[in-house]
């Protein structure tokens, strides 16, 4: 077998259809678009939302609520997950556990309890997170 003898598969490649092509093609005069119209001539675009000139279900529907510009989000970090922790926990730790992303803030919250002494930095603490750490001896340490 060579080069030249290279075909693909049998039913595998579909030729374009010619469309407007007289009406033995079958698809000649209007070639498939229909009567007239907007939609029949070339360069209709239709907006991604038209709904057939009816009023928008974004425009029908009320706006709600707002989004804070200044809002600060953290990546909560609980007590039960530090339970097994050896050693300082540092933002840094607890992103090579797989407990926080690279670079993202983070907050410790006080669900589950710890019996251990742990340093832990972190960017906040939760009142009942910071007594918790304290009462076993722990230290929090606050980020800027």
């Amino acid at each position: 077998m060579k080069l030249h003898d290279l075909s693909p598969a049998a039913g595998s490649r579909k030729a374009k259809k010619r469309i407007g092509r007289g009406p033995g093609s079958g698809c000649g005069k209007t070639a498939g678009r229909g009567h007239k119209g907007q939609r029949s001539r070339s360069g209709y675009s239709r907006r991604f939302d038209f709904e057939g000139g009816q009023m928008p279900l974004v425009r029908r529907v009320p706006k709600r609520g707002f989004t804070n510009i200044f809002r600060i989000p953290y990546t909560v970090v609980n007590l039960y997950s530090l339970a097994e922790h050896e050693g300082p926990v540092t933002p840094e730790t607890l992103v090579a556990q797989g407990l926080a992303k690279a670079g993202a803030r983070i907050k410790i919250l006080g669900n589950g309890e710890i019996e251990k002494a742990l340093e832990v930095s972190a960017h906040r603490f939760s009142k009942s997170a910071r007594t918790k750490i304290e009462q076993a001896g722990g230290q929090c340490r606050e980020i800027g």
